[in-house]
C-alpha cells in the first residue's frame, strides 16, 4: 500500500505501532479486503529483503470505523507477553470520541453489562448479570464546539463495541454510528471515534511506553485538536 509507512508511529525490532486510518481493517475478515496484516507484511518483506513468510502478531483490535494507534508484534514472544499486559490489566487505552449531544455530566465513571447479538453484529445493555459481561469505562468532556463535544474515554475492559453502547446509553452516540442512535452517517464510512493514546511496558526493554495518535485529517477533528487544553 502507497504511503502505508507514514502511519507508523514507532518500529524496532519487536513491536511496530501504527496509525489505523477509520477505513482499514486490522486483520483480515470476509470482505477479502487487504488488512493492516497484509500491508505490515509487505512493509517487512520490502524494507528488510524478506523471502517466504514474514510474522506478525495482531496484540488487540479496532472496529473497522474507528482511527487510531494500534500496536502489532514482530515476534511471538513479544505478542505473548503484551497478551499477557493486556489479562493483567497494564494495558492503558484512550479514545477520544465526537458526540452531538453533552454528557449528563461533565465526567463520570460507566460501569455497564453488555450482552452481543451475533446475527446483528451488535451489542446491547442488559441489566442481568448473569448472561452480560462487564463493561467499564470512565469518560471526560474535554472541549466543545458550536455543535458538538469531544470526550476522552479510558476504557478498563474491552468489549463488543463497547464505547459506542455505553455512550448511546447515555445519550451521546458517536457522530456518524447509525447502528447506535446517530442520525446521519459521516461523509466516508467511519464514526468519530479515534484511539487516542496507548501506554504499555516493552515487551524486551521493560520500559514503559505512550504512544499518540494524530487525529484523522478532516476539519471537525483538526480543530478539536487544535483546542483541547
Amino acid at each position: 500500500m502507497e504511503g502505508f509507512d507514514k502511519q507508523i508511529i514507532f518500529e524496532d525490532n519487536h513491536i511496530l505501532v501504527i496509525n489505523k486510518k477509520n477505513s482499514q481493517i486490522v486483520h483480515g475478515d470476509k470482505t477479502g479486503d487487504d488488512s493492516l496484516v497484509d500491508y505490515i507484511k509487505d512493509y517487512l518483506r520490502e524494507k528488510y529483503n524478506k523471502p517466504g513468510n514474514i510474522y506478525c502478531g495482531v496484540v488487540h483490535r479496532l472496529d473497522r470505523p474507528v482511527s487510531g494507534v494500534v500496536v502489532f508484534t514482530k515476534t511471538e514472544k513479544a505478542l505473548v507477553r503484551l497478551n499477557k499486559q493486556i489479562h493483567d490489566k497494564l494495558f492503558t487505552k484512550k479514545y477520544w470520541a465526537i458526540v452531538r449531544n453533552a454528557p449528563p455530566k461533565p465526567e463520570e465513571h460507566l460501569i455497564d453489562y453488555l450482552i452481543k447479538n451475533e446475527s446483528q453484529n451488535k451489542s446491547y445493555i442488559t441489566k442481568d448479570k448473569e448472561k452480560g459481561l462487564l463493561a467499564e469505562l470512565k469518560y471526560k468532556l474535554l472541549c466543545q464546539s458550536e455543535y458538538y463535544n469531544l470526550l476522552e474515554i479510558e476504557l478498563f475492559t474491552g468489549r463488543h463495541h463497547q464505547i459506542r453502547v455505553q455512550l448511546a446509553n447515555i445519550g451521546c452516540p458517536i457522530k456518524g454510528d447509525l447502528k447506535y442512535g446517530f442520525g446521519r452517517s459521516n461523509k466516508i464510512s467511519s464514526i468519530s471515534l479515534h484511539a487516542r493514546e496507548l501506554s504499555f511496558e516493552h515487551p524486551t526493554l521493560k520500559q514503559k511506553m505512550k504512544f499518540i495518535a494524530p487525529v484523522p485529517q478532516e476539519p471537525l477533528w483538526q480543530w478539536f485538536e487544535e483546542n483541547v487544553k
